[in-house]
């Protein structure tokens, strides 16, 4: 696995299409606007519908502090527009099939077997501000971005 970007560190960038169809390229937002960038187990699951849920309810306070959410998991484009359309998430779901996305970000598989659930902040420069890695406590992954973001903000 490669080297889990921390605190402090550069983000590992990456280009892919979103379930929607628009194209997520991260070195794009350099410069420009920070990202949340979270890594979810599968879609449809009641705690990866908790957070994904909460994400969408704060989308206005991600906004407000120019920041993009984009979620990832390992599941298809297919099941990605299903689960956004079930549960109105308008931000981007990103399919990670391969893995390559969770192996750049560092991010595992909880007891060897379920994707983690990691919350990355990056800020404008592309430099990780958060990384944050709780399984069940999927709430607190939102609360932790938004904080983060606006002590960006702030700075």
């Amino acid at each position: 696995m490669a080297h889990a970007p921390d605190t402090g560190d550069r983000a590992p960038t990456f280009v892919r299409d979103a379930h929607d169809g628009r194209r997520v390229d991260t070195a794009a937002s350099v410069g420009r606007r920070p990202l949340v960038i979270y890594f979810y187990p599968r879609d449809e699951t009641p705690v990866c519908t908790r957070q994904a849920c909460s994400f969408r309810d704060h989308l206005e306070a991600f906004n407000d502090l120019d920041a993009d959410v984009i979620g990832i998991s390992a599941d298809d484009d297919a099941s990605h527009r299903a689960f956004a359309e079930n549960h109105g998430l308008d931000f981007a779901l990103v399919s990670d099939h391969n893995g390559a996305l969770s192996k750049a970000f560092g991010v595992g598989r909880a007891l060897g077997v379920l994707g983690n659930r990691v919350t990355f902040v990056i800020d404008r420069e592309g430099v990780v501000r958060l990384r944050y890695q709780a399984q069940m406590a999927a709430a607190r992954h939102v609360d932790k971005a938004l904080k983060t973001l606006e002590a960006l903000a702030e700075a």
